[in-house]
């Protein structure tokens, strides 16, 4: 009987230790994944907020740039302000002339590699904004620009580049050299009036007394012939040219 037992055991397969060898495995594959993604998850985070940065720079082209009251505000001054406001501490309050700091204290802290290490380490050098302002052609809207006084620079881009760093020892975000690059478009009115005079005398300049799309003095002079000729009809009144009250609502649009 020993010997029967000793033989039935000995037919037995050995298969103690097999699940531990095969999580040691499994844990090989699986420990890059769990690594990767929250990796991922960051590197999305920092190519949304670029996005949301690009539209603050050509916001501010638009109020900052061309004929505004405002001064204009450089490439410099436009990347710092994005820097404290975007790419630091979402607690980082909103003043003129702060600058974001290479220090924990500025950082992001969700923005950092699976050792801790930032991913942004020199906002200087690792996050970049510019802003331009372009032509939209109209060859239309070109001869009532020009006659207007309106620039037609009206297309404000503004740009946010961000460059983040490499993990060291992590394949192949260690040599991946991953630059982020956000735009942004708006197109604007490239004239405010300050009121109904300032309307009025753009619509009715001197050089336009006898040519150009609003020829206000040749007509008035035309239609000053007419005052002489009795008006048979009755309740007729001559045409008003020349008349600009941009304060009138049309009755079609007053319900």
């Amino acid at each position: 009987m020993r010997a029967l037992a000793t033989r039935r055991r000995a037919g037995v397969p050995r298969t103690q230790g097999q699940s531990t060898v095969e999580f040691l495995l499994l844990a090989l594959v699986l420990l890059p994944l769990f690594l990767i993604v929250p990796l991922l998850g960051k590197q999305l985070d920092i190519a949304q907020t670029a996005a949301s940065a690009s539209r603050y720079v050509a916001f501010e082209g638009t109020v900052r740039h061309g004929s505004s009251l405002q001064p204009w505000k450089s490439d410099a001054e436009l990347a710092d302000e994005v820097r404290r406001r975007f790419f630091s501490v979402s607690t980082a309050p909103v003043k003129t002339g702060d600058v974001a700091g290479d220090f924990a204290a500025h950082r992001n802290p969700l923005w950092t590699d699976h050792r801790g290490a930032p991913l942004l380490p020199s906002f200087a050098a690792n996050v970049g904004a510019s802003s331009r302002r372009a032509e939209l052609p109209q060859p239309t809207g070109a001869v009532f620009a020009s006659g207007m006084g309106l620039d037609t620079h009206n297309l404000h881009t503004g740009t946010v580049r961000v460059k983040v760093a490499d993990v060291a020892g992590l394949v192949p975000f260690d040599a991946l050299g991953l630059s982020i690059e956000r735009h942004t478009t708006v197109l604007v009115d490239p004239w405010s009036a300050s009121g109904p005079a300032a309307v009025s005398g753009a619509l009715r300049r001197e050089r336009w007394s006898l040519d150009g799309p609003f020829p206000f003095g040749l007509l008035e002079a035309a239609v000053s012939a007419l005052k002489l000729i009795p008006l048979v009809l009755e309740g007729a009144a001559l045409p008003e040219i020349g008349r600009v009250d941009p304060d009138i609502v049309p009755r079609d649009r007053i319900r």
